[in-house]
């Protein structure tokens, strides 16, 4: 009898296994607003096919996009059939254009029953999101660009209905720095709305080249576009010398802009052009240098990753050479107005980013048109010179029907009357800009600066600064006493000094863009980090199929150093992911799962060279080995 007892419960326990298993997780990055699992599951045949009831041209090619995603990954047919009625759902995935309003322009409604799948949606970019929430159900094999074999495309029945938080959802990519390809720019567009946002900001120009060909003004892109080729850490790099060829660059045809352009639209993402002035113009000034205040400025050469400014004083820092525009000089506004009526009729985007950061203000000082102008038009200090010019910018702006964007330093004496302000020192500026009933796209530094270290510096490639992934996701738009209505959403920033290929590029953006994803679509009640970060492990399986780079840095130890007395450290050891095994060697020697593992603080012995470290889970390696020299360790006494 009581192996009979002991059978039944084995065969309970088997059948409850079975059913965990036949009940898959719903993994969905950005969080959904609303997820109810259903019973069963959608099976993907070769028979399926995708239905549409719109004659829509963005709802066929929405079609398109999901036919070409499942054929390739499958090996399936999945043809589109177009009706508007009676059409044969049964094993078929249905797409349609509804008139529920309450869904929003980008909102969708998902369906998943075991005969069938329908995404409804008010538009076409709400069906788009649907997409991509789809595919999201379907195992980690969607992914491939080629058919997988012996794999049960299984989709878990579920109901979601879910539109963003933000209309403004952002990756800034910044192509100046280091040149990317229309192709590249193409690809990442394609990796961000996996995810739904829905703007890239393009950051077109900078000391390091202009990017954008301008009619009229060829040495733009003749000149200001190629430096030297420099490979190391960009900004500690001598000036290179006069043989040096400047063959190192590029720049987007305005044939070229409109590709991309075009290319977003049908993802259902806007471009936000940046020309970044009156800073940051070294490039333009090079080009043309009459339109700088400082003699000799045609002696200046497009930076190649030299040391131009000095920082050691803090922001705006002092210029060793002047990399800006000169704003009492006429010909700078005629210059600004050809670029802006070009810039405005490539890019369709309501709004125009200006720059305005960091701009160095020693060599107006020293300018005697600067002086004369300040005299003329009563203004007091180098800040209200640069409103002086903001406000004329803004007027250029406007005139070519574009709303005018800045970084949050052009509140700094005075803010033009209508622009908007892209926060980034932080939440501050943008809190103060919205008070003053502004618009404000928030991209602080401590939450959304993707070109950070996202883990220790012993291992990743050299920043000043880090941001691990669980800060990146308590990015927050909406700070605490601000009207809402005029936070039109947030980004994340990635800046590319140290940025030379677009490999490099997504192990930088992967995964805390999924962190600002999340943050600005999901509802915030719905964002909790210990459900998200198992979520993200899930999104890693699937990078690794689409062969997209990302930062494993979740799994590597963090360290906390300590001086328990004159002469002793002590280290603790922590990770972000969870269920981690550390191990560690004081001893030079490569620890791994025999080793001993960590379990409380550690003193450092006083002889040992350097502290190894690994990180497993259940029994496999799966962080990288880090190893902190004592030198390194004694460095850090105190940090947090």
């Amino acid at each position: 009898m009581k192996k009979y007892f002991i059978l039944s419960l084995c065969i309970a326990a088997y059948c409850t296994a079975i059913g965990q298993v036949a009940r898959p997780i719903i993994s969905i990055i950005p969080q959904p607003a609303s997820v109810q699992a259903g019973k069963g599951s959608f099976i993907l045949r070769s028979t399926t096919a995708i239905e549409i009831s719109s004659a829509d041209a963005d709802a066929r090619r929405v079609a398109g996009y999901l036919s070409k995603k499942l054929s390739s990954a499958t090996g399936y047919p999945t043809p589109i059939k177009t009706s508007a009625t009676n059409l044969n759902t049964t094993g078929n995935i249905r797409l349609t254009i509804s008139a529920d309003t309450t869904l929003g322009t980008e909102g969708y409604r998902l369906t998943v029953i075991p005969n069938s799948v329908t995404i409804t949606a008010y538009k076409p970019a709400g069906l788009f999101y649907g997409m991509q929430t789809l595919l999201q159900l379907l195992p980690k094999e969607i992914e491939s660009n080629t058919a997988v074999k012996n794999v049960s495309w299984t989709i878990p029945a579920a109901t979601i209905s879910d539109k963003p938080r933000f209309g403004w959802r952002g990756l800034m990519f910044d192509v100046s720095r280091h040149f990317f390809t229309k192709q590249d720019v193409k690809d990442y567009i394609d990796q961000m709305v996996r995810f739904k946002y829905n703007l890239l900001h393009l950051h077109l120009t900078d000391d390091e080249g202009w990017r954008i060909e301008i009619k009229g003004l060829p040495r733009l892109t003749e000149v200001g576009a190629w430096n030297v080729k420099k490979v190391g850490y960009f900004g500690t790099f001598p000036p290179p010398g006069p043989d040096e060829p400047r063959d190192y660059g590029g720049f987007y045809t305005q044939n070229d802009i409109k590709e991309i352009v075009q290319y977003a639209k049908e993802r259902f993402v806007n471009i936000l052009p940046e020309v970044d002035v009156p800073g940051h113009s070294l490039a333009a000034v090079v080009a043309y240098p009459d339109l700088s205040c400082t003699p000799g400025a045609e002696k200046y050469r497009v930076r190649s990753g030299e040391v131009i400014m000095d920082w050691s004083h803090g922001a705006p820092p002092i210029a060793l050479v002047d990399n800006t525009l000169c704003p009492a000089n006429e010909k700078v506004y005629d210059f600004l107005d050809k670029v802006m009526t070009q810039v405005a009729e490539l890019f369709p985007f309501e709004y125009i980013h200006v720059g305005g950061d960091e701009c160095p203000k020693n060599f107006w000082e020293k300018s005697d048109a600067i002086k004369a102008l300040m005299q003329k038009e009563g203004l007091k200090n180098m800040e209200e010179v640069q409103s002086y010019f903001e406000k004329r910018l803004e007027k250029i702006v406007e005139s070519k029907g574009k709303k005018f964007l800045g970084w949050d330093e052009i509140l700094e004496g005075g803010l033009a009357p209508s622009a908007a302000v892209m926060s980034w020192r932080g939440m501050k500026g943008g809190i103060e800009a919205a008070k003053m009933k502004h618009e404000v796209v928030m991209s602080p530094t401590d939450f959304a600066y993707i070109d950070y270290m996202q883990g220790d510096p012993v291992i990743e490639p050299r920043v000043y600064a880090t941001l691990r992934l669980r800060d990146a996701y308590k990015f927050e738009p909406i700070p605490d006493g601000v009207d809402p209505i005029y936070i039109k959403g947030g980004q994340a920033n990635l800046w590319t000094e140290q940025i030379y290929n677009m490999r490099h590029a997504q192990y930088m953006t992967w995964p805390r863009g999924l962190a600002i994803a999340e943050a600005v679509w999901s509802p915030k009640k719905s964002r909790n980090w210990n459900d998200f970060l198992p979520r993200v492990e899930k999104q890693f399986e699937r990078f690794d199929i689409a062969e997209v780079k990302y930062a494993p840095s979740v799994y590597d130890p963090i360290i906390t150093v300590k001086k328990v007395s004159n002469d002793q450290l002590q280290v603790e050891l922590s990770t972000e992911a969870q269920g981690l095994d550390i191990h560690y060697t004081f001893d030079n020697t490569f620890p791994d799962k025999f080793y001993p593992k960590y379990t409380g603080p550690l003193n450092v012995p006083k002889e040992a060279f350097s502290l190894n470290v690994i990180t497993y889970r259940n029994g496999k390696a799966i962080g990288r080995q880090l190893n902190f020299p004592v030198t390194e360790l004694q460095k850090r006494v105190g940090r947090k």
